[in-house]
């Protein structure tokens, strides 16, 4: 009876230790999403504010090159300008991300979609420039137990996007539409930021960019 009584003990004191160190490693984990939630942040800030100070020293350049032109040209101008600047940081932008970030914002956009149909069954994941491991791993996170058969396949996106297909719905997440979808969005913030406020009056006073 005592042996059993001390196997008891045990068992209660080894599922003690093992919930003490789960909690450690939750705890852990948890610390370490914050930090690198704020470095993340802390990165973006840091990038946005270079681009700032370089492309504000173009901004009287641009307002020359294009006060030499007809108005018609000079609206056509400005417009291709500030396009190629939103293009040219949104790739610095892309290109300062780790493969990590890259990962979880495709994470991102698909948990959210996926959380809205609540897709079950056999799906189809057509992905691309992403690995089938790196799909794998974002699909098990999101939906635990789900059966996927992934494909890579070409497609004119510039930037990493995941399909997923059901015999309902299809699913897309992609990095691109995010990133159309956030200039349109910002646009006006990030013309200001990049090119100065007064190329952004100049332009609402002739219709805005086109």
């Amino acid at each position: 009876m005592e042996e059993l009584q001390s196997t008891e003990v045990l068992d209660r004191e080894i599922l003690e230790d093992a919930r003490k160190k789960a909690l450690r490693v939750l705890k852990t984990a948890d610390e370490n999403i914050k930090t690198k939630k704020t470095e993340w942040e802390k990165e973006t800030a840091d990038i946005l504010d270079e681009l700032r100070k370089k492309h504000s020293r173009q901004c009287d350049a641009v307002t020359a090159e294009t006060q030499a032109y007809f108005p018609i040209d000079k609206n056509r101008i400005k417009t291709k300008k500030t396009e190629e600047y939103l293009d040219n940081a949104v790739k610095a932008w892309y290109a300062r991300l780790k493969r990590s970030q890259i990962l979880a914002l495709l994470q991102k956009e698909l948990e959210e979609r996926m959380n809205l149909c609540q897709p079950s069954g056999e799906m189809r994941v057509f992905i691309h420039k992403i690995e089938k491991d790196e799909a794998e791993s974002i699909l098990k996170k999101i939906l635990p137990g789900g059966i996927f058969k992934i494909e890579k396949i070409n497609s004119d996106a510039v930037y990493p996007e995941i399909t997923v297909d059901t015999s309902k719905v299809r699913i897309i997440a992609s990095i691109d539409k995010t990133i159309r979808f956030f200039l349109d969005e910002k646009r006006s913030e990030l013309v200001t930021a990049l090119l100065g406020e007064q190329i952004l009056k100049d332009a609402a006073a002739e219709g805005g960019f086109k």
